[in-house]
C-alpha cells in the first residue's frame, strides 16, 4: 500500500491567512471532468437569467455537480448569498468535503504524491499508479458521505492524483464503483494546483454540499433561486455511453424522473438551465424535444473530448433547456 500521511502529521500551513490569496481569485474545475462544462460556458452564459444580472437570485443549486464550472463562474461574477451543491458520486462529495474543511492538509498531501511521483522513471511511475489505483479501490463506497471525517483526505488526494494522471483524464468507474482507467502518459503532469484549491476552498464557504438525489432540490427552490441541471447525458449512438462516471444507471426512466423534477420546480418559481445530449445528432430521435415540449430548447455545438480516437472526436450537438 502506498505511504500514507495520516491527518495528525500533516503541516498546517497558512496561506489562508494571506490576503493575496483571498482576493480576486477566481475558482476553476479542480478535476478533469467527461463533459465538464467549461467550454460550454460562453454559450451557457448567454441564458443566464436576468434576474441574476439583476441580484434577485439568491440561491444557486447544482444537483449534479461534476467540475462545477458553472458554479465557479456564477460565484465569481455574482452577489448569490448561498448555493447547494448535491450529487450521487461518493468519491466526489467526498473530495469536495475535504476542500471545504482541510483544503491545507489536501495541499500538503498532493504536494507529497507530486514530488514522489515526478521523481520516478517510466516503469516505477507504472507500478505507483497501479498500485494507488488498487488502494484507492479500497475504499468504502457505502460510507455516508455526509458525516465528515478527517481520515477522508487521503482519499480525496488519490482522486485528483488519479485524475490528473490517468489516461486522457477521464473518470470512470465499473458497475461496483471501482475506477479503472489505464494509465496515461503525461512527462509532467500538474498534480496539484495549490491556489485553485484555495480559490475554490473560499468559493465553499457558502455551499452547502451534499451526497443526494438530484430530487433534493426540491426541499430548496423558490423563485430567488437559480437552478442548472448537468445529469448523465442520454448516449447518443449505441457505441457512447456518458454515465460511467458513477456505478448508478441514470437511463431513459431517471432522464423522464429528472424532467418532473424540472416541471416542479418550475412551478415552484426557481430559474432553471438544464443541459444535455442531442439524439437528433445520428438519429431523428426526438427524445428529449417531446420530453421538454413545455420549456425552451436551444440546440449548441460542443466539441467531443473523450473519445480515445482523435479522428472521432469534432463538433456535436447539445441541447439546453430554460424554463423562463
Amino acid at each position: 500500500m502506498i505511504n500514507q500521511v495520516k491527518p495528525q502529521q500533516i503541516k498546517q500551513l497558512s496561506i489562508l491567512e494571506d490576503d493575496n490569496y483571498q482576493d480576486g481569485l477566481k475558482p476553476s474545475p479542480v478535476l478533469k471532468w467527461a463533459g465538464g462544462k467549461t467550454q460550454l460556458l460562453p454559450e451557457i452564459k448567454k441564458q443566464y437569467p436576468q434576474q441574476l444580472q439583476q441580484g434577485k437570485i439568491k440561491t444557486y443549486i447544482e444537483p449534479f455537480f461534476g467540475g462545477g464550472a458553472v458554479f465557479f463562474d456564477i460565484y465569481h461574477n455574482f452577489e448569490i448569498e448561498q448555493a447547494y451543491l448535491f450529487d450521487k458520486n461518493i468519491e466526489l462529495i467526498i473530495l469536495y468535503k475535504v476542500i471545504q474543511n482541510d483544503v491545507n492538509a489536501l495541499i500538503e498531501e498532493l504536494s507529497i504524491l507530486e514530488s514522489k511521483y515526478l521523481t520516478l522513471d517510466t516503469e516505477n511511475r507504472k507500478e505507483f499508479y497501479y498500485q494507488l489505483r488498487d488502494d484507492y479501490n479500497t475504499f468504502d463506497k457505502q460510507t455516508d458521505a455526509n458525516n465528515y471525517r478527517q481520515e477522508w483526505i487521503n482519499r480525496a488526494a488519490y482522486t485528483i492524483f488519479l485524475n490528473k494522471t490517468c489516461f486522457n483524464g477521464l473518470y470512470r468507474v465499473n458497475s461496483k464503483g471501482y475506477f479503472n482507467v489505464p494509465m496515461g502518459r503525461y512527462k509532467k503532469p500538474k498534480i496539484l494546483n495549490q491556489d485553485n484549491l484555495i480559490a475554490v476552498h473560499e468559493s465553499f464557504k457558502i455551499v452547502e454540499i451534499q451526497h443526494t438525489d438530484f430530487a433534493e432540490v426540491l426541499n430548496y427552490a423558490d423563485e430567488s433561486t437559480f437552478i442548472y441541471y448537468d445529469p448523465p447525458y442520454r448516449p447518443i449512438s449505441e457505441t457512447s455511453n456518458f454515465n460511467s462516471y458513477s456505478s448508478l444507471e441514470f437511463n431513459d426512466d431517471e432522464q423522464k424522473r429528472l424532467r418532473d423534477v424540472f416541471t416542479k420546480t418550475s412551478k415552484q418559481g426557481a430559474l432553471q438551465i438544464l443541459s444535455n445530449s442531442d439524439p437528433t445528432n445520428y438519429t431523428d430521435d426526438p427524445f428529449f424535444d417531446e420530453l421538454y415540449q413545455d420549456f425552451n430548447i436551444s440546440r449548441i455545438l460542443a466539441s467531443r473530448m473523450i473519445n480515445s480516437k482523435g479522428k472521432k472526436r469534432g463538433k456535436i450537438r447539445e441541447i439546453l433547456v430554460n424554463n423562463y
